[in-house]
């Protein structure tokens, strides 16, 4: 039996136990970007609830076209950077690890103060609409096929907010390549209809994800954690399936590996999903075949199913999401054995905020 309780080596990160935070979008920073008290009490009272590592939610990375959200956090700045490493302060004091989910947002853009004008791999719109609780745009605007100068300045943001990061104090880096996101998008067959070197088959749809691996790898040197999240289908658009099916897959995962990076995150419905439209496999168990690279799952992993998660996957850490932001201290009840709520969507209304979320813990508290 795999013990996830205890203390663990994930790359150079000394993890008390193998549960990380998901990232969730919480769309609570101040207008301008900086992490604020109310994002350091949210992320100290996960990781005083028993987890050993804490990811952040997605972080934009210049002042062009990476924000997504009003009220997002990015990490461009002095102040925001130092809006940051009081976070990661108090997480580190609270006993638990911290890495940073550095994020484009493309053609998936709701809102930014930088620009009106989203980016996309060409000028194709997310499928659905956008999302409510992030925002009251009705429709996606149409994005801009990015240039090749858009596209470095892109991956120029990425480098210097790892950069940043690694100087706020965070123990590593997670780069978002999932959930419809820019370097998503790159790979995606809906978004990307590019006739260049970023578009077309997959090695050439891979090219901007292996190019801001290997630039952040530079710019935070070769000891330095970082990762990538990874998946097929997008917020709005979860079961779109890469045409390379399970094969396509593993070559990612294996680019991304050469490119520098020390970790994948995979996330899915269910991390033992079957969502390829060539093979049985699942991302996360075709992520684990690879060799030199190390694994953290994501995907309805519960009160239920962690055991036997963690026998399956050895070594690798689970992600939590929905029952975390139920139960913000999940690790520690499982510890007691004490009863673990299902979330309830209510305190996402009327947007996921975590102001929000702390009206509704108060109300259903009376």
């Amino acid at each position: 039996m795999s013990d996830v309780m205890q203390s663990d080596q994930f790359k150079s990160i000394d993890v008390p136990n193998r549960f990380a935070l998901a990232p969730m979008t919480r769309t609570s920073a101040e207008p301008a970007g900086t992490p604020n008290s109310l994002m350091a009490d949210h992320y100290e009272g996960y990781a005083k609830g028993g987890f050993g590592l804490v990811i952040t939610e997605g972080t934009y990375t210049d002042n062009k076209a990476s924000q997504g959200y009003a009220n997002q956090p990015g990490i461009i700045n002095d102040a925001q950077i130092s809006g940051w490493k009081t976070i990661v302060d108090r997480v580190h004091a609270a006993g638990s690890k911290i890495v940073v989910q550095l994020m484009h947002a493309g053609a998936q853009f709701q809102a930014n103060r930088h620009t009106d004008q989203p980016q996309g791999p060409s000028d194709v719109v997310p499928k659905g609409a956008p999302l409510g609780f992030y925002g009251d745009q009705e429709a996606w605007k149409t994005p801009s096929a990015m240039t090749d100068a858009d596209i470095q300045t892109a991956i120029d943001g990425f480098a210097q907010s790892a950069a940043n990061a690694k100087a706020a104090g965070f123990d590593g880096i997670e780069i978002h390549g999932a959930n419809g996101y820019l370097l998503n998008q790159f790979l995606s067959t809906h978004f990307n209809k590019r006739e260049d070197r970023y578009g077309g088959p997959l090695e050439n749809r891979l090219r901007l994800v292996t190019e801001v691996v290997s630039a952040v790898r530079r710019a935070v040197g070769e000891d330095y954690p970082v990762g990538i999240r990874l998946s097929q289908g997008t917020v709005t658009d979860p079961d779109h399936q890469l045409p390379e099916g399970e094969a396509g897959f593993r070559k990612i995962v294996e680019a991304v590996r050469d490119a520098g990076a020390d970790f994948v995150h995979t996330t899915d419905g269910d991390v033992n999903r079957q969502n390829f439209t060539a093979g049985s496999e699942s991302l996360a168990s075709v992520a684990a075949t690879v060799d030199g690279i190390e694994l953290i799952i994501n995907g309805n992993i519960d009160e239920t199913n962690y055991q036997d998660l963690a026998n399956q996957f050895p070594g690798t850490l689970l992600a939590v999401g929905k029952k975390a932001l139920a139960n913000p201290d999940f690790v520690q009840r499982l510890k007691d054995g004490k009863e673990i709520a299902d979330i309830d969507f209510a305190m996402l209304q009327p947007k996921a905020t975590i102001s929000n979320e702390l009206a509704w813990r108060k109300q259903n508290a009376a």
